[in-house]
């Protein structure tokens, strides 16, 4: 995985991608969501990232903001977004080395 070369902020929880983190935004396997098409993004550090607050979320899993390479439409067809907060679960990192 790449990310951009500044520093991680000091509020950045240990463990989570960094910010400028390439990623692939992908669908559940179980319902047609949260976007129906895979996309690539990069994790913003405009926000930084947070536990899921739903009681689907697992355990430990974070919400980040992520900026959209392409605007996208969301499974209920609202939108075009250039970015959103994903949950991690649907979301790979990409290795480009």
């Amino acid at each position: 995985m790449t990310h951009d070369s500044g520093p991680v902020p000091a509020d950045w929880p240990e463990g989570a991608w960094p910010p400028g983190t390439r990623v692939r935004v992908i669908k559940d396997p179980d319902w047609d969501g949260p976007y129906p098409v895979e996309f690539y993004g990069t994790i913003a550090e405009s926000q930084v990232p947070f536990p899921v607050r739903n009681g689907r979320g697992r355990e430990g899993e974070l919400v980040y903001v992520v900026r959209f390479d392409e605007p996208q439409h969301d499974s209920d067809g609202l939108g075009p977004y250039r970015g959103g907060e994903v949950w991690g679960r649907y979301l790979v990192a990409e290795n480009t080395a």
